[in-house]
């Protein structure tokens, strides 16, 4: 059995419904195929930015504070988020202001006047956010990460965009760039959680205009490297921030579910080798963990971690060491077994609200156009075996997919290029 339904209108825009009938809550969640993979070097940031304009009023609601009051006025919760490749936008509130939340989710979407002087105020918090990113060292050093991996295109750049980017774009670029993508056939409404019987019929009634027109594809990100390549921003730190980790590949191949495992194995527990390894047995670390991000062109895996700065050659090489362990030896049944149970139960339980059920549909309809339930995933989970996770290893972890990033008080990366090899 389903628990969710899909329907696509005839402008191409897609309505998926998640019923949960005990939900405290409702979500309504709007998806534009809209982000940093979206743009060129001239306009940098621009989604980001427009998605904090897209609160700066409406024709209905003027000002930002008409916004903000009518949603802290029914206790909602309410924001928006932008990514490489999309755009969201959302709130969560009681199941009797379904309504309400819808009005408000959809006249921020579609009704933005994007007033020229709430553009330039914007500017000034934009890059304060930026100047924020900047000091969070353990973020900061994931952006150079991606950056080392991909260089000078979409899939490399920040985020948040460049200053000198921000300072520049005027409100017809808001326009052109929300007209060439704020189009019907690249959204998605996404509501759960305990939503009145009426839900579709009301979304449909206010969606069902939005316009069609030539939606303005992404650059494909190009993979190119031939050695290991390190990079290093000097900081007085009390401790180095570290990403190490491989190039993969995108969200399409089917050794998509092994290599989460891979990962989870790795490091994403606290019974994972790495945490036991750097952690508990080295004292080497606060936090470390292993990630896998896979999109639409491209994809890595990554081990991350903050490290006493007198020890970071040693968590490097016990980071090397692990890597070069999965793929020669096949994983062991039982922690094998410990994995996928793990990314199974932290599924289910992370599923548990409302605005989780709207972004695990919605994320995967943008993304893939497949939709698996929750129950349907684990399956899949569950069904990868050892010989899976070795062969996916072997693959990925060579010397030519190798990368380190790594801000802390160091000044010559060359110590780091000695050691990084997994031969």
């Amino acid at each position: 059995m389903r628990n969710f339904n899909k329907i696509t209108l005839e402008n191409g825009l897609r309505i998926i419904t998640a019923p949960k009938p005990d939900s405290l809550t409702v979500t309504v969640l709007v998806l534009v195929e809209a982000g940093s993979k979206y743009e060129t070097k001239e306009i940098n940031g621009i989604s980001h930015f427009l998605e904090h304009m897209c609160f700066k009023g409406t024709k209905k609601r003027p000002r930002s504070i008409d916004i903000n009051s009518e949603f802290d006025g029914i206790g909602a919760v309410n924001n928006a988020f932008t990514g490489h490749e999309y755009t969201g936008y959302y709130a969560v509130a009681e199941p009797r202001h379904f309504d309400k939340i819808l009005d408000l989710v959809s006249d921020i979407y579609l009704n933005s006047v994007l007033p020229e002087k709430e553009i330039d105020k914007e500017r000034g918090v934009i890059i304060e956010e930026i100047n924020m990113y900047e000091d969070l060292l353990k973020r900061k050093v994931q952006e150079l990460f991606t950056g080392l991996l991909y260089g000078d295109q979409p899939a490399g750049w920040d985020i948040a965009g460049r200053k000198e980017v921000i300072k520049k774009l005027s409100r017809n670029d808001f326009l052109k760039y929300r007209d060439e993508h704020y189009l019907a056939q690249a959204t998605i409404i996404a509501a759960a959680g305990n939503i009145p019987e009426q839900a579709v019929e009301k979304i449909k009634k206010i969606f069902g205009g939005v316009k069609i027109g030539d939606k303005i594809g992404k650059i494909k990100t190009i993979e190119k490297q031939k050695k290991p390549e390190v990079m290093t921003r000097f900081k007085k730190t009390s401790q180095a921030h570290l990403v190490l980790g491989v190039r993969a590949f995108d969200i399409f191949d089917e050794r998509r579910h092994a290599v989460n495992v891979l990962a989870d194995i790795l490091g994403g527990s606290m019974s994972s080798r790495l945490f036991q390894k750097i952690r508990e047995e080295m004292g080497a670390a606060y936090y470390v963990g292993v990630d896998a991000d896979l999109y639409t062109d491209h994809g890595y895996l990554a081990a991350f971690a903050g490290v006493d700065n007198k020890k970071i050659i040693e968590v490097i090489e016990a980071i090397l060491e692990e890597f070069k362990k999965m793929a020669v030896q096949k994983v062991a049944e039982k922690e094998l077994q410990k994995a996928k149970d793990h990314l199974t139960g932290t599924m289910m339980i992370s599923l548990e609200t409302a605005d989780a059920l709207a972004n695990f549909y919605g994320g995967q309809e943008l993304m893939t156009k497949e939709i698996l339930t929750p129950k349907e995933l684990a399956v899949k989970i569950q069904a990868v075996k050892a010989e899976e996770i070795q062969a996916v290893a072997k693959d990925i972890f060579q010397n030519n997919k190798l990368n380190l990033a790594i801000i802390g008080p160091f000044k010559d990366k060359e110590r780091f290029e000695k050691i990084l090899t997994l031969r």
